[in-house]
Order: structure tokens, then C-alpha cells, then sequence
């Protein structure tokens, strides 16, 4: 079995799109480009698809993985272009590789996320993560299947700053006027880099965190967009491609030393 792992974006219109949904359209995708899966034994047969670490609902997204295993081998870049095809703009399959060593999942360690807050001050921001910056805790509430849970935020956030607007690298599929009103008033980018952990600290958590350590509450809904996840670089504080070691990886002929 040949496995093949993805690259996907949710853009424009599509960050509404929930994971169920996007596994719907990539199944009808699948069988639309007749791709030659693979598939798991038993009773009720399915193809074999795995997902990691799926954005949420309503956030845009430039690094989603998934990988797949096919019955046949196939060429990794003529797989991504018939995919790509097949699903509707704005969930777009921009990368393809074969699988060359294990545990993608394991791999995705933490995630870059690109807040905007239209209406919000650029100089009334860094006030503001500052002062998260400086707490050893902050600890935020979120109601979950099991009821509420009250979680540090501060401790899975290993960056954050805010970022020139010109340098806005959110999603494109955007529309001149923003996500939330015209681009010409107020408006604070922020770049965080957030560890995967569990509980999970999303976005909106860190904007709750700081509301409660400085008071900063956007007029309007912010707009969200991940722009990577993978291995996190302890040092630095940056993530790293997660597909980078299928790339470098070499077969070793059998026999060899």
C-alpha cells in the first residue's frame, strides 16, 4: 500500500466549511478522480483516510494534512491536480508527497495563527500582549461536551506579537472590504505560535486571555486563519514543515548496511 500525504487550505467562503463536511466533499472528491484506494478489512469496508488535527469551524487555513493509502502507487503531483480538481475552489489540495516515515500526527506540534482585529489599535494591541506576555498564568473558561473547563492559556502560547498590517498574510480569498468591515479604520494583526495540547488552546481562547488580562475586546468578530502547524523548534519558537522529512527521506535498497 502506497501512502500519500496532503496539503489543504480552507479559504474564503470555505473556513465555514465544518470537518464533516470537508470529509464529504473529499470522499466524492476521491471517487470523482477515480483515485485507486485502499481499504480497511472487516465488515463495513472504508477507505483509508487519516486526519490531523483539523482547523475549527469558521477558521480560515493554509496548512490542513490528511493522508491517504492507495492500492496501486501513483504520482504524488498527478494525485494533488486530479484532487484539486474535484473539489470546489477554496478547499484546495497545493501539496502532495509520499509517505516516507511515520507519525504525521505526532509531528504537528504547534501552530502559527494569524488573528485580525478590525477596529482594534495596533499600539492598543501590543499594550495588550504585553501584558499576557508577562503573566506566568492566565487562565480562560470554555463550555465543552463535558461542561466547563478552566484551562491556562498563557503556557501554550510560545509567541506572540503583532504584525504589520502590510505584511497581512491572512486569507486570500478575502474580499478588499476584510473579514469584517473596510480595510481603511483600525485594524491589529496578531501572530501567535500555540502548542498542541490537551485540553486544546485555539485562537479564540488566547483572545479571551486577553481580555482578561488587559481588557481588550474587539468591536467585531475576529478574523482567523492558520498559517502553519508542524514540529515545533523549542529555541526559536517557530514551526517547521511537517512534510519536510518525507521529502529528504531515502530509500534504503534491501541488503544495504
Amino acid at each position: 500500500m502506497q501512502r500519500i500525504r496532503l496539503r489543504y487550505t480552507k479559504r474564503g467562503r470555505l473556513r465555514f466549511t465544518s470537518h464533516r463536511d470537508f470529509q464529504r466533499a473529499f470522499e466524492r472528491a476521491l471517487r470523482r478522480a477515480e483515485v485507486p484506494m485502499a481499504y480497511s478489512a472487516g465488515f463495513t469496508p472504508h477507505p483509508k483516510v487519516s486526519y490531523a488535527n483539523a482547523a475549527p469551524t469558521g477558521v480560515g487555513s493554509e496548512a490542513e494534512y490528511l493522508e491517504i493509502g492507495l492500492a496501486r502507487t501513483c504520482d504524488p503531483e498527478r494525485l494533488r491536480v486530479l484532487l484539486d480538481e474535484s473539489l470546489p475552489a477554496g478547499l484546495d489540495i497545493i501539496e502532495a508527497v509520499e509517505a516516507r516515515t511515520s507519525g504525521l500526527a505526532e509531528r504537528l506540534e504547534a501552530s502559527v495563527w494569524q488573528v485580525r482585529l478590525d477596529g482594534v489599535d495596533p499600539d492598543r494591541a501590543r499594550q495588550a500582549v504585553a501584558a499576557f506576555l508577562a503573566a506566568e498564568t492566565v487562565e480562560v473558561q470554555r463550555r465543552t461536551k463535558n461542561g466547563i473547563r478552566t484551562f491556562d492559556t498563557r503556557g501554550a502560547v510560545t509567541r506572540l506579537e503583532v504584525v504589520d498590517a502590510a505584511g497581512d498574510a491572512g486569507d486570500a480569498n478575502l474580499s478588499e472590504q476584510g473579514a469584517n468591515g473596510p480595510r481603511d479604520r483600525a485594524c491589529a494583526i496578531l501572530r501567535l505560535v500555540v502548542r498542541h495540547l490537551t485540553p486544546a488552546v485555539r485562537p479564540d481562547d488566547v483572545l479571551s486571555g486577553l481580555d482578561a488580562t488587559a481588557d481588550l475586546a474587539p468591536p467585531v468578530p475576529a478574523a482567523v486563519t492558520r498559517l502553519a502547524q508542524g514540529p515545533l523548534d523549542e529555541e526559536s519558537g517557530t514551526v517547521t514543515d511537517p512534510l519536510a522529512h518525507d521529502r529528504d527521506a531515502v530509500t534504503v535498497p534491501a541488503g544495504s548496511a
